[in-house]
């Protein structure tokens, strides 16, 4: 008896730090997402402007933990038209803000990132929201959907190449099923 309580308290030791580790990356990934959202939506200049944009979204966080955040994400800053010197994410020459209806930040979180579709012959570019086309284009490829000949992705668009004799609609179908975020 003695042996299988011995067994059951490493599995117990076992769960719970798998729970708390699997706990703590989901907690930081939407930690991450807020962060990108709040300086995709607004004009922050300061570590101090962004912790308490990030309070109001019910994040808790010190200084020095947004410091790595901000250095994980690659954010940089960057002069607006009016000479204040405002956060921007990655890549962006001439960074585009995004005005949005959501009432808050995590409503955004649930949305995805597709914004919609255009084609002409055997091309599709996708539009997304900005920073999100690299991480949609990479699931587009990892899903091996035979009707794509590739996709070249960038801060906010997809370009997207059908195989020869393969119809929008096969692809439309192929894209709602492995990726229903889509829709």
């Amino acid at each position: 008896m003695q042996k299988y309580l011995v067994k059951f308290g490493i599995f117990c030791t076992f769960a719970t730090v798998f729970t708390n580790k699997y706990t703590s990356m989901k907690v930081k990934n939407n930690r991450l997402e807020a962060i990108r959202l709040i300086i995709s939506t607004q004009q922050l200049g300061s570590q101090e402007e962004l912790l308490n944009a990030l309070q109001k979204e019910g994040f808790s966080l010190t200084q020095a933990t947004l410091s790595r955040d901000l250095k994980q994400l690659k954010v940089a800053k960057a002069a607006t038209m009016s000479g204040n010197y405002v956060y921007v994410l990655p890549n962006e020459a001439m960074y585009k803000r995004v005005s949005t209806t959501a009432s808050n930040i995590r409503e955004m979180m649930q949305m995805s990132g597709y914004v919609s579709a255009s084609f002409s012959g055997n091309m599709c570019v996708i539009k997304t929201r900005p920073g999100y086309a690299s991480s949609l284009a990479w699931h587009i490829d990892n899903s091996n959907i035979s009707a794509i000949l590739g996709t070249i992705a960038g801060d906010d668009t997809i370009f997207l190449v059908l195989k020869e004799g393969c119809s929008r609609q096969d692809l439309i179908d192929a894209l709602n099923e492995k990726l229903p975020n889509m829709k």
